[in-house]
């Protein structure tokens, strides 16, 4: 009797002290039995269940569960906590690009902490926690126990979220939506729009082109007509801010594998002479291209020269692509240097391969 009134309590205790997740330490191992009862309610109500996993922790040690949305001064400091034992972290990535030491995640027995010190406008972002299931080496996110926020830094002097640079390009591609990611600090800013020439401001109908607060301006289905240079103007409680400007390029490159042609300088080569070949890529502005190449002379580990290299061209139309070029210099052709030469160019598509045949004379 005595055992079954202490699992009737647990289990009718279990949800109100989740946030005091100290006062449920000395018998967290007899969560593991409720674990099947929580996935069948998981269809009828996931994003509340994901949500609980990340708490904040408030002053005297008490907890809190997080919202969608938060907003805090700059200035201030967080702790997040995510509970279980094997927890990934998801922050501004600007964050780890300078490895910023405002910024300290932690792994403890049981639950994962993520501290930011001195917090800025420039911290505002998405933060996530996710468990991981790992079985060996391989692991994978569990999607049933997420927690997500978005944490809003508010700055007066910084209406607009900063970036490292003055200028950036935003590709046009007619088969997704484009965002100019003029994202604010202060959810409630008044934020538009702008043309630099004609200067002009453009409107945002709320169906082809909406303002998301987290995300900027999203374009839904662009067009040629969008590209130009624009910038957002920002006002909350004083004077207006000006984002920085956004170049609008207009993209239209099909999609998949690599569109790859190869030429040689010469087919036909005499002996001592130099040789190039080259392997050219025409494909969209931010999609990389690999290269490597196949060669006669590779197992003997004849001296070549491998050279790559890709720019933006305007194809007269408005329309911009981005050219990638390999290039294998062999100098002083001889006879083991004849035969097939092979290019293999690879995206995140796919790959194709090209060959050339180039023969001694």
């Amino acid at each position: 009797f005595l055992v079954l009134l202490a699992t009737g309590q647990y289990a009718k205790s279990k949800r109100p002290k989740e946030p005091g997740e100290n006062r449920i330490k000395p018998i967290s191992k007899k969560v593991k039995p409720k674990s099947p009862r929580m996935k069948e309610r998981e269809p009828a109500d996931t994003s509340s269940k994901s949500q609980s996993i990340l708490t904040q922790v408030m002053d005297k040690g008490r907890f809190q569960k997080l919202a969608a949305t938060l907003s805090l001064s700059a200035g201030q400091s967080i702790e997040l906590r995510c509970k279980g034992s094997n927890v990934s972290w998801s922050y501004p990535s600007y964050l780890d690009t300078f490895k910023d030491s405002r910024l300290s995640i932690k792994q403890l027995d049981r639950y994962g902490q993520l501290v930011l010190t001195n917090s800025t406008a420039a911290d505002t972002g998405e933060y996530s926690c996710w468990l991981q299931l790992c079985n060996g080496n391989k692991c994978r996110k569990d999607e049933t126990k997420m927690g997500s926020t978005y944490i809003f830094f508010s700055d007066k002097g910084e209406l607009f979220v900063p970036t490292p640079s003055y200028f950036e390009i935003v590709y046009l591609n007619p088969d997704k939506p484009a965002v100019i990611p003029c994202r604010v600090t202060t959810p409630s800013a008044k934020v538009t729009l702008h043309r630099e020439f004609p200067a002009e401001e453009i409107e945002t109908d709320g169906t082809n082109i909406i303002y998301d607060v987290k995300k900027g301006f999203v374009y839904q289905h662009p067009t040629y007509d969008h590209k130009g240079i624009v910038y957002c103007k920002a006002e909350s409680q004083g004077a207006p801010q000006i984002s920085i400007k956004y170049h609008l390029l207009y993209v239209e490159v099909p999609k998949g594998p690599p569109s790859t042609t190869i030429a040689a300088s010469s087919n036909r080569a005499e002996a001592s002479e130099s040789v190039n070949v080259v392997c050219t890529v025409l494909g969209e502005p931010d999609v990389d291209v690999n290269f490597s190449w196949q060669y006669p002379g590779q197992e003997s580990e004849r001296p070549v020269i491998i050279q790559n290299f890709w720019r933006l061209i305007n194809r007269g139309t408005g329309h911009t692509t981005r050219i990638s070029k390999s290039i294998i210099v062999i100098e002083d052709f001889e006879a083991r240097d004849a035969g097939n030469y092979i290019c293999i160019a690879q995206n995140l598509q796919g790959e194709t391969t090209v060959a050339t045949k180039v023969e001694l004379n």
